[in-house]
């Protein structure tokens, strides 16, 4: 299931940005700012595979033990990621969108495996923003490959959700594979502050120009 805006100005190859929604939520969460986003852009907003009832979906489960510590299910994360790298794939060749103006946006669970697909399949998108989220390395494969991927960063320090210690560590990751990121802050909860929309909408506006 996906929605789609298709570009406001028509062309051959338009450039495509997908969106992956948060943990419990839909596909209806983030491409409600869609309209606001560059009119060049066909934009996919994709929803999750696992069910949680009450409208609500993710992309894996998030279970607690007794000590009330988070667990990610890893399996099903891989198995999410998998889907995710066909669902581009699909994407591109049915709306022959122009191949390196790939963006992928994700809040939250949606950032975590933005993070993942971009660092396990080679240059498949070619611009991350990661919203709310942090590197999970037990996602990643044991030696990072060649690519060549652009990263905007953003978090917010009263994050009680994933805390933003947490995001501070990407761009020293990023830096050690010589990965192009830029990192913002902003002071907020887990959500995204209209400033912070601002900010990324500018920095995929520059993409765009590249």
């Amino acid at each position: 299931e996906y929605l789609v805006r298709q570009p406001k100005i028509a062309s051959e190859n338009p450039p495509l940005l997908i969106l992956l929604h948060g943990y419990g939520s839909n596909e209806e969460d983030l491409f409600s700012f869609a309209s606001e986003l560059p009119d060049e852009l066909l934009i996919v907003s994709a929803r999750a595979p696992y069910e949680m009832g009450y409208g609500g979906f993710a992309w894996y489960a998030i279970n607690l033990d007794a000590g009330n510590n988070k667990h990610s299910d890893l399996a099903q994360a891989r198995a999410s990621l998998e889907k995710i790298a066909l669902f581009i794939d699909e994407i591109k060749q049915k709306f022959n969108t122009k191949p390196q103006k790939t963006f992928l946006l994700g809040f939250s669970q949606g950032a975590i495996l933005s993070y993942a697909l971009s660092l396990n399949y080679p240059n498949k998108v070619n611009y991350v923003l990661a919203l709310s989220g942090y590197i999970n390395q037990d996602l990643l494969l044991e030696k990072i490959p060649s690519i060549e991927t652009d990263y905007y960063i953003s978090h917010g320090t009263a994050d009680q959700v994933l805390p933003v210690e947490e995001a501070r560590k990407a761009p020293k990751f990023l830096d050690k594979y010589s990965l192009p990121n830029v990192y913002s802050e902003y002071p907020v909860g887990h959500g995204v502050a209209p400033q912070n929309f601002y900010s990324f909408k500018s920095w995929i506006e520059e993409k765009l120009k590249n």
